[in-house]
């Protein structure tokens, strides 16, 4: 197995950053954890075309990439099995200014459903929340 490239995108309105509420097992345990909206990086499509293609299907809504953050790499173990992401991280804006007014977006992801939430950077920052991939915590800590 290879590693995976992946995009994710970082949306941050009046100190709260939306993040995509999960549950289930992850490299700390199992239980609820918090990500970015994004995905794979398909083949022939740069990274920034990927975040704004994820979000259009993941959340029906459209962004701007605003400024590429950093590159982050994740190896990480979930029972037992390895896992290896590569992934480039960028700040990004609704287009319509209105959806920062909304206080979650369904989050469809082929027959899976979660939802987003508006997550306070001070939980975030301060450990209160578990968020993926391990080392982006410490990223919006230097770059927001």
């Amino acid at each position: 197995m290879y590693p995976r490239a992946n995009t994710l995108g970082i949306i941050i309105n009046n100190n709260k950053i939306l993040l995509e509420e999960q549950e289930g097992k992850h490299s700390k345990g199992t239980g609820t954890y918090y990500r970015p909206i994004g995905g794979t990086i398909e083949l022939g499509e740069k990274s920034t075309e990927t975040i704004i293609r994820e979000y259009s299907e993941e959340i029906a809504v459209d962004i701007v990439v605003k400024r590429y953050i950093a590159c982050l790499e994740n190896i990480f173990k979930i029972d037992g099995s390895i896992g290896h992401e590569i992934t480039q991280i960028y700040l990004v804006e609704f287009i319509d200014q209105n959806l920062y007014e909304k206080e979650s977006f369904k989050v469809v992801e082929g027959s899976k459903i979660t939802f987003t939430k508006w997550i306070s950077l001070e939980e975030i920052l301060h450990g209160k929340k578990i968020l993926y991939p391990n080392g982006l915590k410490e990223l919006l800590k230097k770059n927001i």
